[in-house]
């Protein structure tokens, strides 16, 4: 898998493979730090990517990890179009 995208949003990659990536993922303002996963894998119409980020501690992120995959998708469609 590469890697580049996560990079780019300045996530730290913990861990990547030729279909999955571990990485943390720091907020801004209070250096929270995230966990993110993203898997790949073979679908009848091409590739499916399946992503979860998750907040390490509190009950509410704000929407952080929901906007944080809305990103992360939306560069890798203009990476791969």
């Amino acid at each position: 898998m590469d890697a580049a995208t996560a990079r780019d949003q300045g996530w730290e990659i913990a861990d990547v493979g030729d279909t999955t990536l571990e990485a943390t993922a720091t907020t801004p303002w209070f250096g929270f730090k995230d966990d993110v996963a993203i898997r790949l894998s073979d679908a009848e119409d091409g590739i499916r990517v399946d992503m979860c980020s998750a907040s390490r501690v509190g009950r509410s992120d704000v929407g952080t990890n929901a906007e944080r995959i809305r990103e992360y998708l939306a560069r890798l469609r203009e990476r791969t179009q």
